[in-house]
């Protein structure tokens, strides 16, 4: 079997499935379990160690409710900077009242337009700070443990935003700028989030045990119950504003009454999405990811459990608005039947990293492979013998046909995003620099022992969501924290 195989593993969601998921590289969606904590509940499922599978939000949308607070650079933010103070040091590192109100504001921004309620700025801060301290903990310990971030990996998590929002990555530079976000404060926070995404894999993965009588249990339930292990919906959020009036409320409902219909008479769902939505995801047709059913809120959950993949349930209401969901897909473990799942056969050169070789140098290798195939001048599975440090060199890389978890979420992400036939672009994973080609996909019924491997999937998955808040806690009591001003 090859080695970068993880049967354990199917992916980590919102902020920390990176780079294969960067839905919080410009908001901060860190920092919406905070404020769902105090009782602002998001619409969908709150970020913890796993997300969603959503996409990075759409850019340039126009924010609504979110409060005045100035921005670094405008005239009242001018203001701001000669009067800025630090308000809390975390070790030796300070953070300051401008770092905090910035982020505060991004996050603020991003509520509004996926039409959650926005928290009043004297709930907001303290929240936003306490995540602040918790991650710069983070961090700290990262450089200590010698954690390093390679610009190509950067540059590999910022074409995947481009991408997510339909965008190269010369134009989404150019509407960072024209929304007032510097191009570099960008790359920063994906260096960021890619840290602690390795950081967290390193210390927490190997803490995370499933056992074979876990599984049974799980199958068990899945089995009485009848309930989808695994589920993809898409969704048109008509959001409603907070404090909305009665007259708002009802031209929103009709509005939502409208797409579902013309979703039900088989107009394109994610064209739908892309006109009307309001939601995070509505760059990519309104799709929140393929995920077990418990990561779904349950209102959505119940209303598309008697749905066949491809229905549409809606509107429904919640505290975010009114939402249209369609069934993208749905299976059930443990059911005689099995479950049917879309299969991938791949093959791939692997190139792991030492001091030798570096990321770097690894990803110009893979880059002139890859040149060379596309070009006829090179055969990929010659290549793959010859150069692959991967078990399934003999193989010419071939990895045969692989299921959804099968692999590490990075794998999974590079194979989603090809067509038969097609190459990737050279991506890193925990085993190294990888360059793969997507050679046919199938639909198939799962054997009782990929079941087993699934379910295995959707039981650490949840573990990992549930060892993540005490860990990161645990990282903040270790360090010295030193609060000097309360956030303004």
């Amino acid at each position: 079997m090859s080695m970068f195989f993880s049967l354990s593993h199917q992916s980590h969601s919102n902020l920390h499935r990176l780079p294969a998921c960067l839905v919080a590289v410009l908001v901060c969606t860190f920092a919406l379990g905070a404020v769902q904590a105090q009782g602002f509940k998001p619409s969908g499922r709150s970020p913890s160690f796993s997300a969603p599978g959503l996409s990075a939000p759409p850019l340039n949308t126009p924010a609504s409710k979110a409060p005045e607070l100035p921005r670094p650079g405008s005239s009242a933010p001018a203001q701001r900077q000669q009067a800025d103070f630090i308000v809390a040091v975390v070790n030796s590192e300070p953070i300051t009242n401008n770092e905090l109100h910035a982020r505060v504001e991004r996050i603020a921004q991003q509520l509004a337009q996926s039409g959650q309620p926005v928290p009043p700025p004297e709930i907001l801060l303290p929240q936003v700070l306490d995540r602040m301290i918790s991650d710069r903990a983070q961090l700290q310990l990262a450089r200590e443990v010698g954690i390093k971030i390679d610009p190509a990996a950067v540059d590999q998590a910022e074409l995947n935003v481009a991408r997510q929002n339909k965008l190269t990555v010369a134009q989404l530079r150019q509407r960072l700028v024209s929304d007032g976000y510097p191009p570099d404060e960008l790359r920063d926070e994906l260096k960021r989030q890619i840290t602690l995404q390795r950081l967290r894999e390193r210390e927490l993965e190997p803490k995370v045990k499933v056992t074979e009588l876990d599984i049974d249990q799980f199958l068990n339930r899945a089995q009485a119950d009848g309930a989808p292990a695994e589920l993809e919906l898409a969704q048109v959020l008509i959001a409603l504003p907070e404090g909305a009036t009665a007259q708002e409320t009802a031209e929103r409902q009709r509005l939502a009454d409208q797409v579902a219909s013309r979703a039900r008479a088989g107009e394109d769902f994610a064209a739908l999405a892309g006109e009307f939505s309001d939601g995070p995801e509505r760059a990519t047709g309104g799709r929140m990811g393929l995920r077990s059913a418990d990561r779904y809120p349950e209102l959505f959950v119940n209303a598309t459990k008697t749905l066949p993949a491809g229905g549409v349930a809606g509107p429904i209401r919640s505290g975010a608005g009114f939402h249209v969901l369609k069934v993208i897909d749905k299976g059930r473990l443990g059911t005689p039947a099995g479950m049917t799942v879309m299969q991938n056969h791949a093959r791939h050169i692997l190139l792991r990293l030492s001091k030798q070789q570096d990321e770097a140098a690894a990803r110009a290798r893979l880059a002139d492979y890859r040149r060379r195939v596309e070009s006829g001048s090179g055969d990929f599975a010659a290549l793959a013998r010859e150069y692959s440090q991967d078990t399934s060199a003999k193989d010419g890389g071939d990895l045969g046909w692989s299921s959804p978890g099968q692999y590490v979420a990075e794998f999974e992400q590079a194979l989603a995003g090809l067509s038969p036939g097609q190459l990737s672009e050279p991506f890193t994973t925990q085993f190294g620099v990888h360059l793969v080609q997507l050679l046919e996909r199938r639909e198939a019924a799962l054997t009782p022992r990929q079941q087993r491997e699934l379910a295995r999937n959707v039981l650490r998955e949840k573990k990992l969501d549930e060892a993540y808040p005490p860990w990161a806690q645990d990282v903040r009591n270790r360090a010295f924290v030193d609060m000097r001003e309360p956030p303004q």
